[in-house]
């Protein structure tokens, strides 16, 4: 568990522009079915779509973005500090509530991560370094999918064919949108099978977990995130890592944690 402070995140956000120079070969597609299956109406195929930005090498990593605001909005648009990192994006928009209900948007993210596998290759990514991530309820989303098997298995896929997974300032219980679908309070705490901590397990993929500072981030959650953690050290979890990001609120804190996320898809994505 680190308290990453505001002076060593500034000296870090000084690095990209000479770690990470912009790669004009790098290309982006938009808009991009990612379910195709019959029966879906109008919503669905609006939001089940993506955009993909890929660098000029081949074999490179993937990370796959799902993007916040509370599962209730948000879009797919990549924001800059996600592009020409050495790695590909893709960034996924899902249904929101409460134009449908849970688990809707877990089957729409676990369907996007299974396009993402049936076809990065063609693009000239290497399906074994495939990252899952995704900032506040893309966070949530990204916990979800790593630690509970379900959303993945009807597409042929284990979490553990992901090669990692950094969820920025997710929750840990169960969402507070989906207890607000119940007609619970956003304030009572509820950790059942929708909650990432109801599925803690020593066998997932490599784990980053990254919040803001706890005095300036959304009520206990970075508290949601440290109890995760370590639930998961107890579980024997051998490669589970978590930031707090001092001087940082919930809203910017993402943009120094996809410096973390970075070093993270770096190591966990070389060679063998």
């Amino acid at each position: 568990m680190t308290r990453l402070n505001l002076l060593l995140t500034l000296l870090l956000l000084a690095v990209p522009t000479l770690l990470h120079a912009q790669d004009a070969a790098s290309k982006l597609e938009t808009d991009i079915p990612y379910r195709t299956e019959a029966g879906l109406d109008d919503y669905a195929q609006k939001q089940c779509r993506l955009d993909v930005h890929t660098p000029a090498k081949k074999g490179f990593a993937t990370v796959v973005w799902f993007h916040g605001g509370g599962l209730e909005a948000g879009d797919k648009k990549i924001p800059k500090y996600l592009l020409d990192n050495g790695y590909a994006v893709v960034s996924a928009n899902y249904r929101h509530s409460p134009q449908v209900k849970a688990p809707v948007y877990l089957e729409d993210a676990a369907a996007a991560v299974a396009w993402t596998f049936a076809n990065i290759e063609k693009y000239g990514g290497d399906p074994s370094k495939i990252f899952i991530s995704g900032h506040s309820a893309g966070g949530y989303l990204t916990s979800m999918l790593v630690l509970d098997k379900r959303w993945l298995k009807p597409h042929g896929i284990d979490p553990s064919d992901l090669a990692g997974a950094i969820p920025h300032s997710g929750q840990t219980l169960t969402h507070f949108t989906i207890r607000k679908e119940r007609g619970i309070g956003r304030e009572t705490g509820v950790a059942d099978d929708l909650a990432p901590l109801y599925h803690v397990r020593a066998d997932t993929p490599p784990l980053l977990l990254t919040t803001g500072d706890r005095n300036l981030e959304f009520p206990f959650r970075y508290e949601e995130n440290a109890l995760l953690f370590k639930m998961l050290e107890a579980a024997k979890h051998p490669d589970v890592q978590l930031y707090e990001l001092q001087g940082f609120t919930h809203g910017n804190m993402v943009e120094p944690g996809v410096l973390l996320m970075t070093q993270f898809i770096n190591k966990h994505s070389k060679n063998d």
